[in-house]
């Protein structure tokens, strides 16, 4: 008997631990045919999403299944892009155990890791997360044959020689609000006066961004582009236009109701073909609009993360240059959302992939940050969404003086301007006293620079542009 007993624990034991090792032998093999399985869905998904942002889709059924898409396909994306940076990682672990030459690199991924739960846990957190990434493009890729069907038969859109040379000259996603503007602009007015489109969202989520994409596209033709804000849209009366009017009016507080009404009257005496596309903060102001209001809102992190590496990489595979993808991921988290952040920093980074010159640039909004909470106990982000000065002392090289950046003042226009990319390749460049620092410049006529200012003592007086200056 006790012969019997020793020999089925033996058994049992000897199975144990063959499935034990089996698993974890395994596992490294199961992660990797998730990865390569999760890589080629998402080049079916980026190849649909491609192909339906080039036509004018009318179908809110199939706006929706593309929104759907979007999110799926940018989750797959930044999943398989963790995966990767967990992979090297644990390869800077094993590295900086023998050699310590990694470790420095790595110290604050690292850092993170150890605070959480250890690299272990973190592969089985990442393994899920690609698991999840995989299950859910599956779904969304396997319901897709209707919709692939049908979108052949929606009209092409015409595409500009520099829609596909900069990336930084496209609007990022937004597929469907786009198309639903673009359809509100096509559509006839349903009764004998001016339709209304609000467009909602926070503070410098593309508003006016997706408003100034759409009426570039060849099929939205108005006889006249008239732009107002809350100060001055009364003065619509005094316009002399004919034909149909685009009427784009961007309200920052609430609207008296006679004013809005006088305003309205005045639109409808243009042309009962008129449209008008209120843009505003204000969710209130949907009151106003005739149709269903659009709302933006920031892009999700998947989202976010996928256009700073496009952004920052250009032309260049992220699989060429792993470290400077893990230490995207590090820059990401200190924006904070930010669209001119990303495209402003991106214009650097992307001219010099030299891991170096990344770290230094790292450092330097890691300083800012820092010092910004510091002085404020706020991110500069928010710092930037309530028009206040933003202490930016520390990333240019060297300082003379207190730097900070300031909203927009009429005399800017009279301070000299400089690049950011010039005053840090050479910081003996910088003006003496106020001067304007152009951030990000578009390459293309429709679109705009991001100026800011820089002063030693912020004032408080502060106006509403989409520039700022920098004084000392």
């Amino acid at each position: 008997m006790e012969v019997v007993l020793s020999a089925a624990a033996g058994d049992l034991v000897s199975r144990f631990f063959s499935f034990f090792i089996g698993r974890y032998s395994e596992a490294p093999c199961s992660e990797e045919k998730h990865a390569e399985r999760l890589q080629q869905l998402l080049l079916r998904a980026q190849m649909v999403v491609e192909e339906a942002d080039g036509r004018y889709i009318t179908n809110s059924g199939m706006l929706l299944q593309l929104k759907m898409l979007a999110r799926a396909m940018y989750h797959g994306y930044h999943a398989l892009d963790t995966f990767k940076c967990n992979q090297l990682i644990r390869e800077g672990t094993k590295e900086a155990m023998s050699s310590g030459s990694f470790a420095s690199y790595l110290a604050t991924p690292l850092k993170r890791l150890r605070a959480n739960a250890g690299v272990s846990n973190h592969q089985v957190d990442n393994n899920c997360d690609l698991q999840d990434a995989l299950l859910n493009l599956e779904t969304v890729v396997s319901n897709i044959t209707e919709f692939v069907i049908l979108l052949g038969g929606y009209e092409p859109m015409f595409r500009r020689p520099y829609d596909t040379l900069y990336v930084d000259n496209c609007m990022f996603g937004r597929w469907t609000e786009k198309q639903q503007v673009i359809n509100f602009l096509l559509q006839r007015n349903p009764r004998a006066s001016p339709s209304v489109l609000p467009i909602i969202g926070g503070y410098l989520v593309g508003k006016k961004t997706l408003v100034a994409h759409v009426w570039n596209d060849e099929k939205v033709y108005f006889s006249s582009i008239l732009h107002f804000n809350g100060d001055n849209f009364h003065m619509v009366e005094t316009e002399r236009c004919t034909g149909r009017a685009l009427v784009v009016v961007k309200f920052v507080s609430e609207v008296n109701d006679e004013d809005w009404k006088s305003f309205y009257r005045a639109v409808t005496s243009i042309s009962t073909e008129s449209k008008v596309i209120i843009i505003s903060r204000m969710e209130s102001l949907t009151r106003y609009g005739t149709v269903k209001p659009i709302h933006l809102s920031r892009l999700p992190e998947e989202e976010y993360s996928y256009l700073f590496k496009a952004l920052a990489f250009g032309s260049a595979h992220t699989e060429d240059h792993p470290k400077l993808t893990l230490l995207a991921g590090e820059f990401i988290k200190l924006l904070d959302g930010s669209f001119v952040a990303a495209y402003s920093l991106t214009n650097g980074l992307r001219t010099n992939l030299i891991l170096q010159f990344w770290l230094s640039m790292l450092k330097r909004y890691k300083n800012v940050t820092k010092n910004n909470l510091s002085m404020f106990g706020e991110h500069p982000s928010e710092r930037f969404k309530k028009r206040c000065a933003v202490d930016f002392t520390n990333f240019l090289p060297s300082p003379a003086a207190p730097l900070h950046l300031m909203p927009p003042r009429t005399e800017a226009r009279k301070l000299p301007k400089i690049r950011i990319g010039e005053i840090i390749e050479n910081p003996s460049l910088r003006p003496k006293g106020d001067f304007v620092l152009v951030t990000w410049e578009s390459q293309i006529p429709f679109s705009y620079h991001v100026p800011y200012c820089a002063q030693q003592q912020p004032k408080t007086t502060l106006r509403r542009k989409r520039e700022a200056i920098i004084s000392l």
